[in-house]
C-alpha cells in the first residue's frame, strides 16, 4: 500500500473527533450522469470527487455527499437539482457533465436560489455567455470552453481531410462544438457538406440523418459529394455507439473525427475496433505536472488504472476546490454557505498564494489557519476562474490504437479565434 494512503487512512482513523473539534460538515449535492447518453461517466466522476471528499476528511474537513441521477436529461435533472437544494439543503452542487443539462439547471434552480454549481465536463461556450445577472457568479466549471477545442478540431480535420459531414446532439453543447468547428474548418479550406442535429435522447437508428452525409448533391457551386472525406461524432457515446455502427454498415464510412462526448473505448468495442484504428479526436486534457502525478498515483490506490473517460481529474478538482472555499470560509468564522463558499473560490485557486497540489489539503488548511494565501492548481490543469467563473485547459488530441484502446496523441494550448 502506496505511503500517501497510508497517511490517508491513519488520519481518517481519528477523523470522529478530529471533525467535531473543528466545525460543521460539509454538504455536497451531485448531478452526475449515471443513466442516459451520458451513463459512461457517472460512476467515474463520482468515484474521482469520493477521492478529494476523502482526503480533504483527512485534513480536517468531513464531507456528506447526496447522490442523484442526472439521467442525462434537463427535466429529470431539474427535479433533482430541486430535490438537493430545497430539500437536502447542500451547500454545492457537483455536476452534470451534459451542458444540455447544466444550463437549464442553472437557469431555473441554482442561480435563481442562490446555489453554487460547479461542473465537470460542461463544455458549451455558452456558458461563458449567459448573462451575468442570471448567472449572479454561481455557475463555475472546471473544464475548458468548446470555444477553444472546436478550434482544434477545425486544424485538425484540414491538415487530414478536405470535406465533412457533422452529425451532432442537438444542444447547447452539441450545437457550439458542431458550428465553431464548421468556422475554424472552412477557415483553413475545408468543406462542410452536411451540418445534422439530432435529438439529446437515444434513438434505435440515424438512417435517415446518416443519409443527409451520405447523399450526393448539385449546388451552384462546383459538384459537392455526399461522400464526404469524414464524419464528425459530435455527441454522446449512447448515440454514437448507434449511428457510427450504422454508418459503417450502411455507407462504408471508414473515417471519423470524435470529440470530448464521443472519447469512448466502449464505442469501439461496440462497432469493432478494427474500423476505429487509427482515427482521431479532441478532449480537454491535463496539464503534466506534480498535481497530476499526485492524482494519478492516489486514483491508482484508490481504484487501480485511470480509465480513458474525460472529465475525470476535472470532477476531483471540482471537489477539491469546494473544499478548500468551504475551509477558508470557516476559518473566516463563516457558516458553509453557497455564497460564503463561492466568495472564496478565487482566493483559494487563483495566485498569488503557495502552490498547493492535489491531495495536498493537509498543507492547505494549515496555511489557511495561519491567515496566508494558497493557490490550488489542480490536477486537471489550471483552475484560475475568471470573471465568468470558466477556466483555461490544454486540449488533447488522441486516437484510437489497435484493440480500441484510447491513447494520446498530442497536446496543443488554444485561445478561441475571432
Amino acid at each position: 500500500m502506496g505511503k500517501r494512503l497510508l497517511v490517508l487512512l491513519a488520519t481518517v482513523a481519528c477523523l470522529g473527533f478530529a471533525a467535531t473539534a473543528v466545525g460543521q460538515d460539509l454538504k455536497v449535492g451531485t448531478l452526475f450522469d449515471y443513466s442516459g447518453a451520458l451513463k459512461e461517466w457517472g460512476p467515474y466522476h463520482q468515484k474521482a470527487a469520493e477521492l478529494a471528499a476523502r482526503q480533504l476528511a483527512a485534513a480536517g474537513l468531513r464531507v456528506q455527499f447526496i447522490n442523484r441521477d442526472s439521467g442525462t436529461d434537463a427535466e429529470k435533472a431539474v427535479a433533482a437539482a430541486e430535490e438537493l437544494v430545497r430539500k437536502d439543503k447542500v451547500a454545492a452542487i457537483i455536476g452534470s457533465g451534459s451542458s444540455g443539462v447544466t444550463i437549464p439547471v442553472a437557469k431555473k434552480v441554482t442561480c435563481p436560489d442562490d446555489m453554487l454549481m460547479i461542473s465537470p465536463a460542461s463544455t458549451a461556450a455558452y456558458i461563458s455567455d449567459l448573462p451575468a445577472d442570471r448567472k449572479k457568479d454561481f455557475l463555475f466549471r472546471t473544464c475548458p470552453s468548446d470555444a477553444l477545442q472546436a478550434v482544434v478540431l477545425g486544424k485538425l480535420a484540414a491538415s487530414l481531410y478536405k470535406t465533412a459531414s457533422v452529425m451532432y446532439v442537438n444542444n447547447a453543447y452539441g450545437q457550439g462544438l458542431a458550428w465553431q468547428f464548421r468556422r475554424s474548418f472552412q477557415k483553413r479550406g475545408g468543406i462542410v457538406f452536411a451540418m445534422i442535429p439530432h435529438d439529446e435522447g437515444v434513438a434505435k437508428s440515424y438512417l435517415y440523418d446518416l443519409r443527409k452525409a451520405y447523399t450526393p448533391v448539385f449546388s451552384t457551386k462546383p459538384f459537392i459529394s455526399g461522400e464526404s472525406d469524414v464524419l464528425c461524432v459530435f455527441s454522446y457515446p449512447e448515440q454514437a455507439k448507434v449511428y457510427v455502427k450504422e454508418a459503417i454498415e450502411h455507407f462504408g464510412a471508414s473515417h471519423f473525427l470524435f470529440c470530448d462526448g464521443s472519447k469512448s473505448e466502449k464505442l469501439a468495442r461496440s462497432v469493432g475496433p478494427k474500423y476505429l484504428e487509427g482515427m482521431m479526436g479532441t478532449a480537454p486534457g491535463v496539464a503534466a505536472g506534480e498535481s497530476f502525478a499526485n492524482f494519478l498515483a492516489d486514483y491508482r490506490e484508490a481504484y487501480g488504472d485511470l480509465p480513458s473517460v474525460p472529465f475525470i481529474a476535472n470532477a476531483y478538482d471540482a471537489m477539491a476546490v469546494i473544499g478548500l472555499a468551504a475551509y477558508a470560509a470557516r476559518v473566516k468564522g463563516l457558516p458553509l454557505t453557497p455564497a460564503n463558499i463561492r466568495d472564496q473560490l478565487r482566493a483559494v485557486s487563483d495566485p498569488p498564494g503557495r502552490f498547493i497540489s492535489a491531495g495536498n489539503f493537509q498543507e492547505a488548511f494549515a496555511l489557511l489557519d495561519q491567515g496566508k494565501a494558497v493557490n490550488y492548481e489542480g490536477a486537471s490543469g489550471s483552475v484560475d476562474f475568471d470573471a465568468k467563473g470558466d477556466v483555461l485547459a490544454p486540449i488533447e488530441i488522441w486516437k484510437f490504437a489497435k484493440g480500441g484502446a484510447i491513447v494520446p496523441y498530442s497536446i496543443e494550448y488554444q485561445i478561441p479565434e475571432e
